[in-house]
């Protein structure tokens, strides 16, 4: 691979307290900061939009709101339109430690063929509930795996190879998401690496986790991926034949 042209990948959904400051951060560390906008209300619309025209991000917006996956897969092809080779996947919400993000771009560099998970350090903010159905998705997703690679499926602080991201066709669109691209990476064969980095839950923050749907759309995306694998031990059926 040639030398590696990362850039900050920043999803966003009606975060405008926090977007400016989580990009303006991360500008001081990487000067190439894509910004996708999805669907928001006007307020975060706008505060995009002047990100975009002050020259801080690359912008773009989806009509409709698709989930963060759906924010996340746009922002991969616009970022690949653009000449990118890797993204940073960082939250709009200011709940990563962003300071962490040279360690992502020297293992890029480094190591430009891998996946890079964040490991995350939680502390007391972290929410008990959060933490059990976290150990839930760990648990399933070694097992589409078949061994231990996959350190935490969920945590949203991570840096792809992009070309190899596209190649996925992974289906989740929202919360799913992050846990579904990582397995069907490991599938794929890419490397993964991961840097441990402190999360926090913040007081007031805005959370986009829907209990009830965003479980049950993990709940299909664990049964697919699991017969897929099943599918695969007793028959040899190619892992990643269709999406």
């Amino acid at each position: 691979m040639s030398e590696p042209r990362p850039c900050i990948l920043i999803p966003t959904y009606d975060n405008p307290r926090t977007i400016r400051d989580v990009v303006v951060s991360v500008r001081a560390l990487c000067p190439d900061v894509v910004v996708v906008d999805d669907g928001s209300g006007p307020e975060n619309r706008a505060e995009v939009e002047r990100l975009g025209e002050e020259g801080l991000a690359l912008v773009t917006f989806r009509e409709r709101n698709g989930g963060k996956g759906a924010a996340v897969k746009t922002g991969f092809a616009f970022a690949h339109e653009h000449g990118f080779t890797h993204a940073v996947q960082v939250d709009a919400d200011g709940q990563h430690a962003l300071d962490d993000i040279r360690k992502f771009l020297e293992l890029v560099r480094a190591q430009p063929d891998a996946v890079i998970l964040g490991q995350p350090i939680f502390d007391e903010t972290a929410p008990t509930h959060r933490m059990i159905l976290r150990q839930v998705t760990i648990f399933w997703t070694r097992r589409e795996v078949g061994d231990d690679r996959v350190g935490d499926p969920l945590c949203g602080f991570r840096a792809y190879p992009i070309a190899a991201a596209l190649a996925t066709r992974t289906i989740g669109d929202r919360m799913d998401f992050d846990p579904e691209i990582v397995v069907r990476l490991a599938w794929m064969g890419v490397p993964i690496v991961h840097v441990p980095t402190p999360v926090r839950y913040i007081a007031g923050g805005v959370s986009h986790w829907r209990a009830f749907e965003d479980n049950w759309l993990i709940f299909k995306m664990h049964t697919r991926l699991m017969f897929r694998r099943v599918m695969h031990l007793l028959f040899r059926r190619p892992l990643l034949l269709g999406p």
